[in-house]
Order: C-alpha cells, then structure tokens, then sequence
C-alpha cells in the first residue's frame, strides 16, 4: 500500500460529478488557504498560479489548490465514501486526501479506473479466468461481477477529461512515444519522488503502472511520475493493443 499522490484526483471530481458539478463548474479561491488542525494550508502548486480554473482544465493541468479546494466543496466524508465504493479502501478524512494523502494499492487502483471504462462498474480483479483440461474440458470458470460506483454519465464525463490528460496534460508523452488509440488516465508523483504512477485505459483495457522502491526513497531527482511511469504504461499498451 502507498499513496497514489495525484493519481488519487479522479476519484475527488468523480465525486464532485456525482454531487451535480460539472466539468465546466468554475474552481474559484485557489489561493485560499484551507483551514486545518495544524493551522492554515495552502498545498504547493508547481501548475500554476491562476485564481480560478474549471474542473477539466484543474484535473488536465494536475493543480494541487484546485484539488483541495473542490475537495472541500464536495465535502471529505462524502469522497471517502466514494473512493469507498470505488474499491479503494479506507482513506483518511484529511484535506490531504485531494493530493493522494491515502495509502492504496496498484491492483485496486487499476480496477477503480477500469470503471471509468465500464460505464461506472468496477470490475472484480481475478487472478485465474478459466482452467480447462487437455481435452478442452472446463474444470473452472471465474465468473464477472462488478459493482456500480458512479452512473453511467459520471464515467463518460470522468473519461473525457482524463482523455484530455492524455492528449493534452501531464501525460501527454504517451502520444509523443507513438500510443495513438484513444485513451484516458491520470499521473500521480508522491512527496520526495518517492512514488510515481500512471493508471490509463482505452475502451477495452486498463492497465496500471507504479514505480518506486520496496522501502520508500527518492526514486530520482525530479521524478516526476510523466517521465518514469507514462513511458512504461505507453510501451505496455502499444504491444498490449497491436
């Protein structure tokens, strides 16, 4: 388990879509700090400086005080619940939890994106689909089974802003390395570089990539999760798609 830094956003705006926001709803009073038991917070933003930003260019820009700041309109208890039915896990009800503040893991990660895909269900991860015998003979089958997290409508809109993080966010490199199928997805780099993710998908298939070390430490200076976690998922899916 390890915190998926801002990989964790979706799941923040997924909630916001649910409660009757909008991808065009205005983010405003970025700048304001958010009130907290340790004092006044405002979180570190390398993505930019504006005011204000609506949720779509918040989630393609990746900006930390939007995050925040939506995550307090929405309402923590209720994004807790709904990483929650996302299949997540428990999470901490902190305002941190906007920036991925929550320890996860890659398996229920890659199966919570996948219902962005699957029109809000959440697939069930299995480990063996079918066995059969050398005759051909089904010995076992895994049944699907999936559960509904968000409505269908939440889930086209979720994908269409990650798509645009793709096409045109945090990681873009995927299209400049030569994956051209349309997809969607989310980068996510923890404090220190210790951690960085990429969890995409394209109608068919999701797939997560996480890289860091057993015992957490600094992976590389500046490793931000576009440059080290975007090029494996990017060279995966080229051959997982051919």
């Amino acid at each position: 388990r390890r915190q998926p830094g801002s990989a964790f956003k979706p799941f923040v705006y997924a909630t916001a879509l649910e409660a009757g926001y909008t991808p065009a709803t205005l983010i405003d009073g970025l700048n304001t700090p958010v009130e907290t038991l340790e004092g006044a917070w405002t979180p570190d933003d390398e993505h930019g400086e504006s005011e204000s930003m609506t949720m779509r260019a918040a989630l393609r820009t990746s900006s930390n005080r939007a995050a925040v700041q939506m995550l307090q309109q929405v309402g923590i208890a209720r994004t807790v619940q709904g990483a929650k039915q996302m299949g997540v896990g428990d999470v901490p009800s902190v305002p941190s939890l906007a920036l991925g503040s929550g320890e996860v893991t890659l398996q229920a990660m890659t199966a919570a994106y996948a219902a962005f895909a699957n029109e809000g269900m959440v697939p069930r991860p299995v480990l063996i689909r079918l066995v059969e015998d050398r005759d051909g003979r089904v010995l076992y089958e895994e049944q699907d089974s999936a559960t509904r997290a968000m409505s269908e409508q939440t889930a086209f809109l979720m994908t269409t802003m990650m798509a645009d993080v793709i096409n045109a966010g945090t990681a873009a490199g995927a299209r400049r390395l030569g994956f051209t199928l349309p997809a969607a997805g989310k980068t996510g780099t923890t404090n220190d570089f210790n951690d960085a993710w990429f969890i995409g998908f394209t109608p068919r298939l999701a797939a997560g990539v996480w890289v860091g070390f057993d015992q957490p430490r600094t992976i590389l200076p500046n490793g931000f999760a576009a440059d080290i976690a975007v090029p494996a998922w990017a060279a995966f899916m080229k051959a997982a798609t051919r």
